[in-house]
């Protein structure tokens, strides 16, 4: 499919897992994609890997919670590829799993910074692009721990809940734009960000129980998260905004059991 022929599109946190595999999936799909990420040698990757399968792509090092860094991605997106069709923001952190007693504001302010403020300057700075162009899409990556209690660490699933309040303010605030603003939650899926979680389990020979709680029965790969980044993209969603898009086998449609402890 060629469903994004044309497009101008920007990946933060383009050097691996999700990012990565939605940079490929949309150059595949026929989009220019500025890769960012924080390292030089991930993010160069991504851009390599993708010209080296026919597509094209930029790579460039930022860090996206500094409002500046990102004033110059999307401008260099404006200057090379001509515009900015679609923003991914796919970077973050995931904080630790301190009981509710033991919390900092120093990691607050830390996994607020990576997930939250982020997400709003990706909104706040490719939106102003794509308002001119009266089309965008913007799409924000949060989590299904963002939902319920016990699926990721606290100060995490709290900053990627308010990236849910945000897809869909920011949604109705671009009303009439042409503007769009979706966010996708995935659920364990294994990327650079949970790797000790899979090589624990590796090395306890316990892999087989990784996803157990999902009804699919197994975690997820970026692959799939990069499909319905796709889809979001593209003009078979130009009639959905403000949606939160939960690709999690299933975890969030029930109540698994599982307690961070105090």
């Amino acid at each position: 499919m060629n469903r994004l022929e044309g497009r101008r599109c920007i990946v933060t946190g383009g050097g691996s897992g999700i990012g990565r595999a939605s940079a490929e999936r949309f150059a595949q799909e026929g989009a220019a994609v500025l890769v960012v990420g924080r390292r030089a040698a991930n993010t160069e990757e991504t851009a390599e890997r993708i010209r080296a399968a026919g597509g094209r792509a930029l790579a460039m090092t930022a860090d996206v919670t500094q409002e500046a860094e990102i004033e110059a991605v999307v401008a260099r997106a404006v200057a090379e590829l001509g515009g900015v069709d679609v923003f991914l923001a796919s970077a973050g952190s995931p904080g630790t799993n301190a009981g509710i007693l033991e919390q900092t504001v120093d990691e607050w302010l830390t996994v607020w910074r990576d997930n939250a403020i982020s997400s709003m300057l990706a909104v706040k700075h490719a939106g102003r692009v794509m308002v001119e162009q009266q089309r965008g899409s913007i799409i924000l990556v949060s989590s299904a721990a963002s939902l319920r209690a016990n699926a990721g660490a606290i100060s995490y699933s709290a900053a990627k809940a308010a990236v849910n309040s945000l897809t869909q303010t920011a949604a109705n605030a671009f009303s009439g734009s042409g503007v769009r603003v979706n966010c996708i939650l995935p659920g364990l899926v294994e990327t650079q960000m949970t790797r000790k979680v899979f090589d624990y389990a590796r090395e306890r020979g316990k892999e087989g129980r990784i996803g157990h709680m999902t009804p699919l029965q197994r975690a997820g790969q970026p692959h799939e998260i990069a499909g319905m980044a796709a889809f979001l993209a593209s003009d078979d969603s130009s009639f959905v905004t403000g949606q939160l898009y939960a690709v999690d086998g299933g975890v969030s449609s029930t109540h698994p059991h599982g307690r961070i402890p105090v």
